[in-house]
């Protein structure tokens, strides 16, 4: 039987995510410190706090796919009418985004994709926080599983 200590326990590792706002890469410290202090206290809790590192390296993983994704297809468009061989052409440099690459609404594209996908994060952590509230287990969608 669950008791109220070990699901505000749960709770709290998903919510820690949100400590990368005050610390960098504290989405994976907040939650790996309350996990490894308190695995051992209940299978619950050990659930949980796997289930939410195995997230936070899952969007981590998936942002850096997507900005590897995204970089050569920005830094390409937005350079591509450059003459990098002749010098006096930065004298005359501007953008004409009614003519813009087919390439950096590709990369526009990707940047939607990625602020899409922050905010759906956002939502699935307060729906795991308030599963482990409720003292339900809560799968993370698109997660891959880390740890075991």
């Amino acid at each position: 039987m669950l008791d109220t200590h070990q699901k505000n326990i749960a709770t709290f590792i998903h919510l820690s995510t949100f400590a990368r706002f005050i610390v960098p890469f504290g989405n994976f410290i907040g939650p790996l410190i309350l996990w490894i202090t308190n695995k051992d206290k209940s299978e619950f809790i050990d659930a949980h706090g796997k289930q939410a590192i195995n997230f936070q390296i899952s969007i981590l993983l998936y942002a850096i796919i997507l900005g590897a994704l995204t970089i050569p297809f920005f830094i390409f468009g937005l350079l591509g009418h450059i003459d990098f061989l002749n010098l006096n052409a930065f004298d005359n440099f501007h953008f004409d985004f009614h003519r813009a690459s087919p390439l950096l609404f590709i990369a526009g594209g990707f940047g939607f994709l990625a602020i899409t996908g922050f905010l759906l994060e956002l939502v699935f952590i307060v729906i795991a926080s308030l599963k482990a509230r409720d003292g339900e287990l809560y799968k993370y969608p698109l997660t891959i599983n880390f740890l075991k």
